[in-house]
């Protein structure tokens, strides 16, 4: 009887492999997490990159199940890299808001030129009761049908061009915001609340495309040259900015203004597109007020989802 001999399967090295993949996409999801404003403006690719660059952390627990399944402890410890950067970066919006108390409640609405029934749009923005209701692309005397139907609870209103701001308070001063910019989008108001005077901006800025945000951060320098030079201690600006505050072009709004959705929310804020949100271009800015409270609502018939916050008047 002879005996054979077998021998044995060599090992295979696909698992060292597949570990060798997922260091080198943590490696990579690290170095676009850490240098994402490095990146040239080439066709605004820079630009668009950095509005989308808090999403790449979805990346982390994917790459953390490769490692699992690749069976490397080499390709768990490059996932901590991207995941410590983002957290750096980002981490600060999953801790939990303050609160505080709601002295005055504001809410924002890109209410969309298709929209089918944009009256039904404002009457949901309503139904918490906010102090201040501002609206944009509000076409064919939207805004002033609106100001018509809910001037029970919303005496007061401003209007121009498309944006409008329907409030519980007196409005004083109103101003376009459109002499030297081409974008008659705009407008500031004075509401006197109970609390003290807040000059409020209402603002529908030009589009992005790729390679097409000239016209937008124009706009952006201008709001901002407008803000820089109101002499009004409570300051807000609410609207469809059409960037995120990631964005490097929207630094001359961050060197003046807090974000409520920073300060005051939970997570991102996404508004656009309402159904599955990846982008936050609805802004609620702020200054000599206190946020309290931010977040987003769902409302129908508009592309875009509402920006809710809520603010404290400081006492000192």
């Amino acid at each position: 009887m002879t005996t054979q001999l077998v021998k044995a399967a060599p090992r295979t090295s696909r698992p060292r492999w597949r570990a060798a993949v997922v260091v080198l996409a943590a490696l990579a999801l690290g170095a676009v997490l850490a240098g994402h404003r490095l990146v040239p403006n080439v066709y605004s690719a820079g630009s668009l990159l950095d509005s989308v660059t808090p999403l790449f952390g979805l990346g982390v627990p994917v790459l953390a199940l490769a490692a699992l399944a690749a069976r490397s402890r080499a390709a768990l410890l490059a996932v901590a890299l991207p995941a410590a950067v983002w957290a750096a970066q980002f981490g600060g919006a999953l801790l939990p808001p303050q609160g505080g108390p709601a002295e005055l409640r504001v809410v924002s609405q890109n209410l969309y030129a298709d929209n089918p029934d944009p009256a039904a749009t404002v009457q949901a923005l309503a139904a918490d009761g906010p102090d201040l209701i501002a609206i944009q692309e509000a076409v064919e005397g939207v805004a002033a049908t609106a100001a018509g139907r809910l001037r029970e609870s919303y005496p007061y209103h401003a209007i121009r061009g498309t944006v409008g701001l329907l409030s519980k308070h007196p409005i004083g001063q109103v101003s376009s915001l459109d002499s030297e910019t081409n974008w008659i989008r705009g407008l500031r108001a004075v509401v006197e609340t109970p609390q003290g005077d807040v000059a409020v901006y209402v603002a529908h800025l030009r589009s992005a495309r790729l390679n097409e945000t000239a016209s937008r951060d124009r706009n952006i320098q201008a709001l901002a040259d407008a803000v820089r030079g109101d002499d009004a201690s409570r300051v807000l600006v609410l609207g469809d900015l059409n960037t995120s505050a990631e964005d490097r072009a929207f630094a001359p709004l961050s060197a003046l203004l807090h974000d409520a959705q920073a300060d005051a929310g939970w997570g991102f804020g996404l508004t656009w597109p309402s159904a599955l949100p990846v982008l936050r271009p609805d802004q609620v800015l702020y200054r000599g007020l206190t946020a309290t409270d931010a977040g987003v609502r769902r409302t129908p018939g508009t592309d875009h989802r509402a920006v809710t916050s809520s603010f404290a008047f400081p006492t000192d």
